[in-house]
């Protein structure tokens, strides 16, 4: 018979292989009004980033946050930062920084949402709206600022009696890409004006090991969060790639979209021409499209954002602003109409669908002269895509009415260039919009189509 010790002994191995049970909000510590606003927004349990991070940041820690698109990183800045605000609603609190415009709005939303029961204020500083209106913002003494680099300092540096000297959080959110030059004179002039004392969050779904440039973000002995590898795509994300010659590009692409007619879609370009360019043909041919780009005005490209997430357009014609931190969980498909020249671009591209748990469809057109670049994307991944079926006739059917509708696009855009609408559009043509030089040996390149298919995959076995 088992004496005292025994009984002992098991109730410690019971303990030892009983599961943990999976965090909650709850059990992280968020207050009240925080679990309210989480259950209102259908918030239920926290994601892997969440959970890792909420801890640190409860701690007081800095942090280097690194998960996938989707994965709910937004929440795990925002919710340290609203809670430390409930306790010490104090002024200008936390800065936000972002590399679009149309992710500082959806930063500011989550904010919005997220401590609506706390009253918390929001201003929204990018480019593109008017100084005077964002000038009013600021003079309402917000809680919380979100902007991007470039606007935030004209602001630093005209308004008056504005600054960050109460600051007590800085948030980089897609901080890769903040960190990189194209940013980073702003980002060191702002980085000047506020408080050294203050907690710091840099979150990305692909992250620079290079050391230098995160000791640009002045960093304090910061813990690093990763639940994704640094180059990873989502598991209910299924990759395809269709094979085909270049001059056959966009009668292979209004196949897909026939194809997928019932799904929403976001379709990714190389150039501003070009998305303006596909969401004509696309429209033309009887398609509900619209485009966003570099070359439209904020008000339209909110505007463009906001069709598409209602569903009274089904497909979104964006270049790369789209490609980071937008979250519109109706994604069902993404298609690269050109292959991104670099890999961390797609993995922020096919991003936009698969998005917290849901299941989603990535379609990147190949061309004879994309093969390198497309190997070079799933050696970076470390996943080989699936060669999409397309069915030959179908797309042999299309290709005139294709050219037809590609000709009037043409034409329609032209009319619009001489009415003066479409300022900048001949440029952006001239960059690589038009026709490519490769066009001229398409017929041989096509001819010869089979014999290069059978060697791209002879290459993948």
């Amino acid at each position: 018979m088992p004496g005292p010790e025994d009984a002992s002994s098991s109730r410690e191995a019971s303990k030892e292989t009983s599961p943990v049970p999976p965090a909650t909000f709850k059990s992280l510590g968020l207050i009240d009004p925080l679990l309210e606003a989480l259950e209102r927004v259908g918030y239920k349990q926290p994601t892997d980033i969440q959970a890792e991070a909420l801890p640190h940041a409860f701690g007081g820690r800095d942090i280097i946050g690194i998960a996938s698109t989707g994965s709910g990183k937004t929440a795990a800045f925002a919710l340290p930062i609203l809670q430390k605000l409930w306790e010490e609603p104090k002024g200008l609190f936390a800065c936000v920084l972002a590399p679009t415009r149309e992710l500082a709005y959806q930063i500011s939303e989550q904010f919005e949402a997220l401590g609506s029961a706390m009253g918390v204020r929001c201003a929204v500083l990018i480019g593109g709206m008017d100084m005077p209106t964002q000038q009013i913002m600021l003079a309402k003494r917000p809680h919380i600022i979100i902007g991007t680099p470039g606007r935030l300092l004209d602001h630093l540096e005209t308004t008056k009696g504005f600054s960050l000297r109460t600051l007590k959080f800085l948030v980089m959110d897609e901080a890769d890409r903040l960190l990189n030059l194209e940013f980073s004179e702003a980002i060191d002039k702002i980085l000047k004006l506020i408080p050294k004392e203050r907690t710091t969050y840099l979150f990305s779904a692909t992250m620079t090991t290079k050391v230098a440039k995160l000791q640009r973000a002045s960093l304090t002995n910061p813990v690093r969060v990763e639940v994704s590898s640094k180059y990873q795509t989502v598991d209910t994300l299924l990759q395809y790639y269709v094979l085909m010659p270049f001059v056959d590009k966009q009668a292979y692409f209004i196949y897909l979209v026939h194809t997928l007619a019932q799904s929403s879609i976001i379709v990714f370009t190389r150039t501003k021409a070009e998305a303006q360019m596909l969401s004509v043909i696309l429209r033309i041919l009887g398609f509900a499209a619209v485009p966003i780009h570099g070359d439209m005005s904020q008000s339209q490209r909110l505007g463009a954002l906001a069709k598409f997430k209602s569903g009274s357009r089904r497909i979104l014609v964006a270049t790369d602003i789209a490609s980071r931190g937008l979250d519109i969980p109706s994604v069902d498909v993404v298609i690269n109409y050109d292959v991104p020249q670099h890999s961390k671009d797609y993995i922020h591209r096919v991003g936009r669908t698969a998005r917290a748990g849901r299941s989603g469809k990535s379609i990147t057109l190949v061309s004879q002269y994309d093969v390198e670049l497309l190997q070079r994307i799933e050696e970076v991944t470390g996943r080989k895509m699936d060669l999409y079926e397309t069915e030959a006739e179908d797309i042999a059917a299309l290709k005139e009415r294709v050219g037809e509708a590609s000709r009037a696009a043409k034409m329609e855009l032209k009319d619009t260039e001489a009415n003066g609408k479409g300022k900048g559009r001949k440029r952006q043509r001239d960059d690589g919009g038009g026709k490519d030089d490769r066009d001229r040996d398409d017929d041989v390149v096509e001819a010869g189509m089979p014999r290069m298919k059978k060697k791209f995959n002879n290459q993948r076995r």
